[in-house]
């Protein structure tokens, strides 16, 4: 594409040359070496409409349609509009302008409507929001919910991401479930730290931290939920949790994660954590005293006689007296239900036939 607008500059250039030596009497008439000074001056319009002609068409149109493609639609279409305004307010102000002597007559009614027409862009586009807002008010337009009720918008809730909620896993099915209303802000201490576990010359410690850079990887594919790497760092602080709980205080003193320690010292300075740990519990069906279970004992729990088993979320039942029936599956019936910090733990008692 370049070449070909580039030979059609060399050709524009010759012609301009050629028709430039050509006005009025001639540029090299009555030289001694016209044929020569010619022959040089339409090679050098060829040499400058080859060189420049890309950047007088083909670079700045590819400027402008870049620039197109970078804004919102609520942009574009409010600049379209403040152009037109700012077009037909010229025109207004053209007529009486082009009453006036030459040559203000002539120019002033182009400057005005260049004018108008350049701020009239940029005042709709910098009021663009505001003028929507009007606009859906009176019923003139109607906002996709692409756009504002189920997209993140400017001003929506930035959370910062803690390592050890990444590596968890689940926070990509919740992402995509679209229980989180934001942006996800992974800073990029905290990408260093997942890369440097991936990098481990532990087996485990390895696998756990490639999973999370897989995990990174496959939200930020998820356009419901932005995720936004940042450079923002605290050099003043060493720890990894001290920096989060810094950073989210500064940006929006919210924190997910995992880790119980940091969830204690992030809630006594005032950031609000959204624990995974804690939903998961939140989810799970309720069980009520008195409720029949079908459960399987897998296992010998701590006191003498009582035996365990879990249910399919993973809650952990502790059957008494089921100890003699390891292996087996048990009808039980509910006592007493106990929420602990890690998770909820079910009593129950085999129901009596």
């Amino acid at each position: 594409m370049i070449r070909y607008i580039r030979l059609l500059g060399a050709a524009l250039g010759s012609v301009v040359g050629l028709a430039i030596s050509a006005s009025g009497e001639g540029l090299f008439r009555g030289s001694d070496y016209a044929g020569a000074l010619l022959a040089a001056w339409v090679v050098a319009w060829i040499v400058v409409g080859f060189a420049i002609f890309p950047y007088l068409t083909v670079v700045p149109t590819g400027w402008l349609i870049r620039q197109v493609e970078a804004l919102s639609t609520a942009e574009f279409v409010t600049a379209v509009v403040g152009l037109l305004l700012g077009l037909l307010m010229g025109l207004l102000l053209g007529f009486p302008l082009s009453g006036l002597a030459p040559p203000f007559g002539t120019w002033l009614p182009l400057g005005v409507s260049i004018f108008l027409g350049l701020g009239m862009v940029g005042l709709t586009v910098a009021k663009r929001r505001d003028l929507l807002v009007a606009a859906e008010a009176v019923g003139l337009v109607r906002r996709p919910p692409s756009e504002g009720q189920h997209g993140p918008i400017q001003g929506d809730p930035r959370i910062v991401v803690d390592t050890s909620a990444i590596i968890d896993g689940r926070i990509a099915e919740i992402v995509e479930s679209g229980f989180i209303y934001g942006t996800l802000v992974i800073p990029r201490f905290v990408l260093d730290e997942l890369q440097h576990i991936a990098d481990s010359s532990d087996a485990l410690r390895r696998n756990r931290g490639r999973r999370g850079l897989e995990i990174l990887n496959r939200m930020q594919k998820e356009p419901a939920t932005p995720v936004e790497i940042v450079e923002d760092d605290v050099p003043e602080v060493t720890e990894v949790d001290a920096k989060l709980v810094a950073l989210a205080r500064a940006r929006s003193r919210v924190i997910l994660t995992n880790d119980f320690n940091l969830n204690r010292v992030a809630e006594l300075q005032g950031v609000r954590v959204m624990n995974i740990n804690s939903l998961a519990n939140a989810v799970k069906p309720a069980v009520l005293p008195g409720e029949e279970l079908r459960v399987r004992v897998i296992q010998e729990g701590k006191e003498a006689g009582q035996g365990v088993g879990f249910l399919d979320d993973g809650t952990m039942i502790v059957v008494e007296g089921g100890a003699r029936h390891i292996d087996h599956d048990l009808d039980v019936a509910v006592t007493r239900v106990l929420q602990t910090v890690a998770g909820r733990m079910i009593f129950a008692q085999p129901r009596l036939d």
